[in-house]
């Protein structure tokens, strides 16, 4: 679904709330919008340097509590201080809001030492108890816990001694204490909400934070306005305000890139094969295409339930059998998909983390392998007591033609190109697809009326989060309530394997169970991973004269495990170069094909996620 920030246009376990009241934008001529198509530099009125992303994925919610879309969640990094952040050469965990953190002997208590120059914008220093309040908010209510609660489920206690002294309490080890990828929030503002569940953070502006941009502006479906924080802590970015602007129509944005009425284009996350081409060369453009750190899968819906046992939804009973899941798998033909829809801009997909997190990359065996066999799958589906009728047609148990309906993103092109062959290959099997193609996912997938899905996150350089939401314990605590899970999947071997994996400090260790869960996933068939697409991304040199990807040989510009790209970012008409970017490498790699990036996991690189869509 839709990352960490780890995210985050994928569906994630949250519920849309729909956003009323929000402050009117006065456009200017130096932000055009779809609406209003003349050629012109993105610009404000005041002539202040404005960085104008557009963005094919709405925002879900600005509570960091509730958000899990990776739009969101990237805001959320640009928004407020989390306690470590990741370095951007090669993702090992660095200072944050703390400048310093040690665990005790047995490694149940870790004391964060919370740096003295981070301000709220409002003036108010930023404390030791700012964090404190913010997990034990989420250790207490559920719906502060909704989109992070993973990360606390395991603390007993967490004070705040003083000021600059957090001291946080395990119930047994957590190899995660040094990527806690939580939003820190202020107290004083925060604790005057009354229902974490509902509360969006989009009705009044300024939003206080302490990171490196100030939310100043929002309206649902259309833009986001964050103002620099010229006092941040690291140093101000150079860029006046960032602006992330909502194209419904993905081939729009691109032509706003064209006319210089947007300075970068992320796509919904990556920009097409054929949008990539065509800008190559181009005047004034530059094309970033790197290894990504998304996959992209078909979620199979198990029969979605919650943790009280009531089950719900709609989902096609025959998925529940493990035989005609791995069928229909073994009937997709990966090779195909990413030589005619990616033309070659992704790699194969096999495990649930992408090859550019080395350390925890997993491949099936040759004799595990879900290899592309139609035969196979036939005989699959014929042994599973699904056989086809007079008409060629698979019959399900009720005697009735098997007809799938498949979840699809309208804003993704990749998802209708890989769906119309589905319905060629699965209909050779005998099976209808039933392509439902929607702008909005959340509410059937939440509902769990749908039988399969595509899916994607973006997996951060520490694995959990992306591994925690598969587990039961993320399920709904009733069908009426939402859940952190992606698409309901309750396994009990894979719950111990994932609680093994959180309590192991040994990065050797913890990366041989980590991939012994991705091959648990792989066997279920729940979750079929298709394809790790590239990070396809554009800017405009007339705009941007410099910026960091992450990792900085060969990365991604957008949907970073922290604010690098955007705090980092040099306005092209400015003399010299930026002292912020010069130890973080300011540097776009254009990469030709993928290269997987070895060495770049283990546990001194643990850190907050992506996707979510990402969350990542």
């Amino acid at each position: 679904m839709g990352t960490n920030d780890q995210t985050r246009s994928l569906p994630r376990g949250l519920r849309l709330v729909a956003v009323a009241g929000a402050a009117a934008l006065t456009l200017t001529a130096g932000l055009a919008t779809p609406l209003d198509p003349a050629p012109r530099q993105a610009r404000a009125a005041d002539d202040g340097k404005v960085l104008t992303v557009a963005v094919a994925q709405s925002v879900d919610s600005l509570s960091p509590f509730l958000a899990v879309r990776l739009l969101s969640t990237s805001i959320h990094r640009l928004m407020y201080e989390y306690l470590t952040n990741y370095d951007p050469k090669d993702n090992h965990a660095i200072p944050g809001l703390a400048t310093k953190w040690e665990s005790s002997p047995d490694k149940l208590t870790w004391t964060y030492t919370i740096r003295s120059n981070s301000k709220w914008s409002d003036g108010k220093q930023a404390t030791a108890e700012d964090a404190a309040w913010t997990f034990n908010k989420m250790m207490t209510d559920d719906g502060a816990a909704t989109a992070n609660g993973s990360y606390v489920g395991n603390f007993k206690k967490v004070t705040a001694p003083s000021p600059t002294e957090l001291v946080i309490e395990l119930k047994k080890p957590q190899a995660t204490m040094t990527s806690l990828d939580v939003p820190i929030v202020p107290k004083h503002v925060w604790e005057k909400v009354s229902d974490f569940s509902e509360f969006n953070n989009d009705k009044n502006f300024p939003v206080v934070g302490n990171g490196p941009f100030t939310l100043t502006d929002y309206k649902a479906d259309s833009y986001v306005r964050l103002k620099a924080n010229k006092g941040f802590w690291r140093g101000g970015p150079k860029f006046d305000e960032v602006v992330f602007r909502y194209y419904k129509d993905q081939d729009a944005a691109v032509s706003a890139l064209r006319k210089g009425e947007v300075s970068f284009v992320a796509g919904s996350p990556s920009l097409t094969p054929a949008q990539a081409e065509s800008l190559e060369g181009a005047e004034n453009i530059r094309v970033n295409d790197a290894p990504g750190r998304r996959f992209y899968a078909l979620a199979t819906n198990p029969g979605a339930k919650a943790k009280n046992g009531k089950k719900f939804g709609d989902g096609h009973p025959s998925l529940l059998d493990q035989r005609v899941r791995n069928a229909l798998f073994m009937a997709v033909d990966r090779e195909a998909i990413i030589e005619k829809v990616f033309r070659g801009h992704a790699v194969e997909g096999e495990g649930y983390i992408p090859p550019r997190f080395q350390n925890y990359f997993w491949k099936p065996s040759a004799d595990q392998k879900l290899a592309y066999d139609p035969a196979e799958a036939a005989r699959l589906l014929d042994q599973a007591g699904y056989k086809k009728n007079g008409d060629g047609k698979r019959v399900g148990k009720d005697g009735k033609p098997i007809s799938y309906r498949v979840l699809c993103h309208a804003t993704d092109p990749n998802d209708k190109a890989v769906g119309k062959y589905l319905q060629e290959w699965w209909g050779e099997l005998g099976i209808g697809v039933q392509l439902n193609c929607l702008d909005n996912v959340t509410d059937p997938w939440l509902a769990g009326k749908y039988d399969l899905a595509f899916d994607g996150w973006s997996v951060n350089p520490d694995p959990d989060f992306v591994m925690s939401i598969h587990t039961c314990g993320a399920l709904p605590a009733t069908p009426e309530d939402t859940g952190a899970t992606d698409n309901f999947i309750c396994d009990k071997k894979y719950d111990e394997l994932y609680a093994r994996q959180l309590a192991e400090y040994d990065p050797a260790k913890r990366a041989d169970i980590v991939q012994q869960m991705e091959s648990r996933l792989y066997d279920l068939g729940y979750m079929n991973v298709m394809a790790y697409p590239n990070a396809v991304e554009a800017y405009r040199t007339d705009q941007i004269k410099s910026i960091t990807t992450m990792p900085a040989k060969a990365g991604n510009i957008y949907g970073q495990d922290g604010y690098w790209s955007w705090w980092s970012a040099v306005p092209a008409d400015s003399g010299g170069s930026s002292d912020n970017a010069s130890s973080t490498g300011v540097v776009v790699a254009i990469v030709a094909g993928v290269v997987i990036l070895a060495g770049l996991g283990g546990f001194a690189a643990l850190r907050r996620r992506a996707t979510a869509e990402e969350r990542e």
